[in-house]
């Protein structure tokens, strides 16, 4: 037992060493490698910033001083050389120190301060420039300071000069530059342009493929690792088909994708945060900033077209266009509304008479089989269609089209009632004209389309211009009711047209028009006639004195010209005293035979025949004026009337009837004005309702009193005396302005007028008025009198008709029958 106790306990230590020791191994391991990567870069890091920043900020301030002048004799020739100044090193300062302030900086010091006193002072941007009051130096210490933290990013750098003088301000030392720099602190976060970018990408792209790219700035140093940015992919949204599929070059920020797989039906679009880091991407120390990478997958047509059904059916009415049989509904995956969804459908078969068309809907892409052609049930009826639907775009390389995307399409046409057809339509048939009524013409039959329906076909006529034909509603047989004559208003060029109506008995009833065309040919009905049918010539016979004839047909050739014109031998003195001549086929000349022929007007007898066989004679009458003519040949005034046939007694009867309309005229005119004069002499009579003498007025407004209006009432006073009216010049009736041409004199009515007399003052002021220059217009203030100054009655702005104080109006009772309603109103006491 103790072997065992001991050997067991041998073990027990031996095994707590053992494990002891490999505990400490391994912490021992684990802390160099961290102490290692990690620890030491950041205390590395740590202590060479606070050496630096213990040398440029808590050492002992180093001593500046001004340069001293060397200067050495030359051997040949005495010229003194002098040496080139120390370079004055830069000053160092860090950004955004706590203080205390003023920090002391340097000290500036001039040899020859312990023999003379030396005063000290700085110039330049910052000390006595803007930004000034930044740094400034004790003027007997030499001792320069800062006063305030310091911003790299306001301003890097600051150049002073520092003087030294002597008490009387000379200059002692020349001045020396002083550079001070500020030291870059990392107090700045990477900003990004933009919050949030915006890039694309096609689907299906190979990994590398260009996406975007992301920019962040810093304002820290970018010669330094506190300005340095790097980027990073912090998340991406959603992660499918993996969660990396875009990666981004840290230095750039440039984003690409890194796997194959991206496929816009399945994702749209990839949110993906961008992270910024300063400290070249140290997340330890470095700043970091995120923005946002929106990434549009954009579409490539990958997806063909596929139609939902293998087989489509409709069914259509014959003889209908533009009627849409059946829609052809598709699918596609690509993004609707572009070319890569845009449907495309053809008919490869089945439709070699191009019967119907395929349209696409533009919002549901769907196909509209469309009828452009009439079918007929009697020649189709039925049609099978094979259609293939493609994209606008083609499809990718290396996508194969769908089996799907080719349809069936079953079209059954359906029976309609179709109108009658006539066969020939319009029908020309020819005939002479003059047929006697009651000749058949010609058949005018349609035929029913239905072949599969037995019908009958009834005739009717529906236009017949002249009313010269009739049909037999059975057969359809044109027989003609009147003469036709070629010569009618309604036959245009030879041609005259009826339209008859053939219809059957379906149900529905259908009808169909036919339109029926003859022709009808000249014949010699027409006797020709002569224009003009009036003319004149001259009573003695010369050249120019002449009538030229004109002779037409209705009919047409050889029905017509060349005509023949002569003079008929009864009455003899028709050829005794005239002469025609014919100077073409349709013209002649007539002119008289004897040298002179009293002026009168002549009825000449013309036959006139045409060329047709038989041909046709017309005597048509021609009244010829005879009458005197002057040098030129034409006929003169006195001559014209005798042509005319108005003798003397006819011209006395016109000259009567004119002095007769003349003197009612100057009747008439003498009537009216004697009316004028008795209407002026009657004296004016005024209807005692419209007298305004004795009765109250009522007017809209009452306005206020005399004191209340802004009025010149010394205008309206009567006067202390009468003078100044008696002396008035006569006349005068404007106080605005005085006349200096002569005035009219109104007239004075006397003191007392006779009632009788009113109505002719009134009319001789009335003419006064209007015949004076110097009366102002009717809108211009007049001032016809005056009623002095001294009015008897007050105001009557005192009266207050609201006044609630007692007054006694019982004094309106005795002032007669004219007061007696305001006594009633005002004079009643307590009784209301």
């Amino acid at each position: 037992y103790f072997l065992v106790f001991a050997a067991l306990s041998l073990f027990q230590n031996w095994l707590i060493v053992s494990v002891t020791t490999s505990i400490l191994v391994s912490i021992q391991f684990w802390g160099k490698t961290l102490y290692r990567f990690i620890f030491q870069p950041v205390v590395a890091k740590l202590i060479s910033g606070a050496k630096m920043l213990s040398r440029v900020w808590d050492s002992q301030p180093r001593v500046i001083k001004f340069p001293r002048k060397h200067q050495r004799s030359s051997s040949a020739n005495g010229l003194k050389r002098q040496k080139r100044d120390w370079v004055i090193p830069p000053i160092n300062v860090p950004e955004n120190s706590r203080g205390p302030f003023p920090h002391m900086l340097v000290r500036i010091r001039s040899d020859q301060d312990k023999a003379v006193g030396i005063r000290y002072s700085i110039t330049g941007a910052g000390a006595d420039q803007p930004p000034s009051g930044i740094y400034n130096i004790d003027p007997i210490s030499g001792n320069m300071f800062v006063t305030q933290p310091l911003d790299r990013e306001e301003r890097a750098s600051f150049h002073l000069r520092a003087h030294a003088v002597d008490m009387n301000g000379n200059q002692v030392e020349n001045p020396i530059d002083l550079y001070i720099y500020v030291i870059d602190m990392n107090d700045n976060r990477p900003e990004f342009q933009n919050q949030v970018y915006n890039g694309s990408v096609a689907e299906g792209s190979k990994p590398g493929s260009s996406v975007m790219q992301v920019t962040a700035t810093d304002s820290d140093d970018s010669t330094t690792a506190n300005g340095m940015v790097r980027y990073r992919i912090l998340s991406q949204t959603p992660n499918t088909p993996i969660p990396n599929m875009f990666t981004i070059n840290s230095e750039t920020g440039d984003i690409v994708t890194v796997a194959a797989g991206l496929d816009r039906e399945k994702v749209s679009q990839y949110t993906i945060i961008v992270q910024a880091t300063d400290m070249e991407g140290n997340l330890n120390f470095g700043l970091s900033n995120t923005a946002t990478a929106l990434i549009s997958i954009t579409d490539i047509n990958d997806n063909p077209p596929e139609l939902t059904v293998r087989t489509f059916s409709g069914e259509v009415p014959e003889n209908k266009v533009n009627v849409v049989v059946t829609n052809l509904t598709v699918m596609d995956r690509d993004q609707p509304h572009s070319p890569n969804w845009n449907a495309v459908y053809r008919i490869v078969s089945g439709d070699p008479s191009g019967h119907f068309t395929i349209r696409t809907n533009p919002i549901t892409n769907e196909g509209m089989l469309t009828v452009v052609k009439p079918v007929d049930f009697e020649m189709n009826r039925a049609f099978m269609l094979t259609v293939v639907v493609s994209n606008q775009a083609h499809l990718a390389s290396g996508i194969q089209s769908s089996l799907q995307s080719t349809a069936g399409v079953t079209i059954s046409i359906q029976d309609v009632n179709e109108p009658p057809i006539f066969p020939v339509n319009p029908k020309m048939i020819r005939f002479e004209e003059g047929v006697p009524a009651g000749t058949t013409l010609t058949v005018f039959a349609a035929q029913d389309p239905d072949h599969f329906i037995h019908q009958i076909v009834r005739y009717s006529k529906l236009s017949d211009p002249a009313n010269w034909l009739k049909i037999n509603k059975t057969n359809g047989q044109i027989t003609t009711m009147a003469l036709l004559d070629r010569e009618s208003m309604y036959v245009k060029n030879n041609v005259y047209e009826a339209t008859f109506l053939a219809y059957d008995n379906g149900s529905p009833q259908a009808s169909g028009t036919g339109t029926l065309q003859i022709y009808l040919i000249d014949v010699n009905d027409n006797a020709p006639v002569l224009i003009p049918r009036e003319a004149q010539v001259c009573e003695r016979a010369r050249p120019n004195s002449m009538v030229n004839i004109t002779a037409s047909d209705a009919d047409a050739d050889p029905n017509v010209g060349p005509f023949v014109f002569e003079l008929p031998s009864f009455p003899a003195s028709v050829r005794r005293n005239w002469t025609i001549s014919r100077l073409s086929g349709d013209y002649a000349q007539l002119r008289l035979r004897i040298p002179y022929l009293e002026a009168s007007v002549y009825e000449i007898p013309i036959i006139v025949s045409d060329s047709g066989n038989p041909p046709l004679s017309n005597r048509s009458v021609i009244r010829v004026k005879v009458c005197p003519c002057d040098s030129n040949g034409d006929c003169s005034a006195t001559g014209a009337v005798a042509a005319a046939g108005l003798g003397t007694g006819a011209i006395i009867a016109i000259l009567i009837c004119i002095i007769i309309l003349l003197s009612m005229v100057l009747l008439f005119v003498v009537w009216m004005k004697r009316r004028e004069k008795e209407r002026q002499a009657k004296p004016l009579l005024i209807d005692p309702e419209d007298d305004v003498r004795d009765n109250i007025l009522k007017y809209d407004e009452e306005g206020g009193g005399e004191e209340d209006q802004d009025y010149d009432l010394s205008q309206l006073q009567q006067p202390e005396s009468l003078d100044h009216i008696i002396n008035k010049p006569a006349g005068v009736r404007r106080v605005d302005e005085r006349p200096v041409i002569a005035e009219s004199q109104y007239p004075v009515r006397p003191s007392l007028p006779h009632p009788g007399d009113i109505g002719d003052f009134i009319n001789d002021g009335l003419r006064a008025a209007d015949n004076d220059p110097t009366a102002p217009p009717y809108d211009s203030l007049l001032v016809f009198d005056y009623e002095g100054s001294g009015s008897t009655a007050g105001s009557v702005s005192s009266l207050n008709s609201t006044s609630s104080g007692d007054q006694d109006y019982d004094y309106l009772n005795d002032w007669g029958p004219r007061f007696k309603k305001l006594a009633d109103l005002y004079g009643g006491g307590d009784d209301d």
